[in-house]
């Protein structure tokens, strides 16, 4: 791989992660609707986009095809389902001025990726990883005091985005023809939802300005940019690489919750982000020496001719 190629990828890669972080500052735009109509309505046009993607990609022909399996479309069923239970968890707590839990989740969210790896795939866990439970245990149980609850919202988040991860392993598409698959099994589910919910008073059919359209009918399309440069990225920089950029966006949202949004941060909620961050850190870091380590064995010593 190219240096040139990874640096290009790095800066899509940051630009993916940043549109990410930042949709809590468009969605806040639409905090007067109903979360549950804003879901129907982002599942609903990022369909639209995701179809006119696929046309100028011309990949219909796998989406054909996998439309014609009954087992792949009950896998795009199941990653649909996950994808809007995460995407509705994200955009309830926005609105609702929960940003910081948000950010608490997407902080969890690599640390459940590897509880399913080794409880449900069966992977052994090494020293850091096990250290790096325990600290996240520790956290939820600092704030679970500390708030009288379990932090909901972040452990759904957590949850629903690493079951997706899991779910895509099963799903012979890319990605983005992934993607298109999984909105469109929901579209006329999401059509009825948007529907029986714009008859209500207090709808966006009811009382949106054309400033609130234009974000509405946006969505699909927030939704399908930084995917496609999250793709892209994917494909040009190692994966060792990608991971710690995908902390910018809790990075992003912890700071946009904290001192945009004046959301509060009493000192057990400070101290269970604090276990989080240092079970990361001691992740990120086994990971980074076992790539040097894989990299040592992988270069032969150079040797005299």
């Amino acid at each position: 791989m190219s240096d040139n190629r990874e640096r290009n990828g790095v800066r899509v890669g940051i630009a993916a992660y940043l549109i990410w972080g930042l949709l809590t500052i468009y969605w806040k735009q639409l905090s007067a609707f109903d979360a549950l109509e804003l879901i129907g309505w982002r599942m609903l046009t990022a369909a639209v986009v995701m179809v006119v993607i696929t046309t100028f990609r011309g990949t219909w022909p796998a989406i054909n095809v996998a439309f014609h399996s009954k087992a792949i479309i009950g896998r795009l069923v199941v990653a649909a389902l996950l994808l809007t239970a995460n995407w509705g968890s994200y955009v309830w707590a926005v609105v609702n001025d929960r940003v910081i839990e948000t950010a608490l989740g997407y902080f969890i969210a690599p640390l459940a990726t590897m509880a399913i790896g080794v409880f449900v795939l069966g992977e052994r866990p090494n020293n850091a990883q096990r250290i790096a439970f325990g600290c996240a245990s520790i956290a939820v149980v600092i704030l679970t005091v500390g708030a009288g609850q379990p932090p909901w919202i972040s452990l759904v988040l957590a949850a629903t985005w690493s079951c997706y991860a899991l779910s895509k392993r099963n799903i012979p598409l890319g990605a983005i023809d992934s993607l298109t698959g999984e909105t469109l099994v929901l579209f006329f589910p999401a059509l009825g939802l948007v529907i029986a919910l714009s008859s209500r008073s207090g709808s966006a059919v009811d009382i949106a300005s054309s400033t609130e359209w234009a974000f509405l009918l946006g969505t699909g399309l927030i939704t399908a940019v930084p995917l496609m440069l999250f793709a892209s990225a994917a494909q040009s920089i190692p994966f060792t690489l990608l991971g710690p950029l995908n902390l910018l966006v809790p990075v992003i949202n912890f700071g946009l919750g904290w001192a945009i949004y004046d959301e509060p941060m009493p000192f057990n909620r400070l101290i269970g982000f604090a276990f989080v961050w240092m079970a990361l850190i001691v992740v990120m870091t086994d990971r980074v020496r076992e790539s040097h380590r894989r990299n040592r064995v992988a270069t032969p010593p150079l040797t005299a001719q």
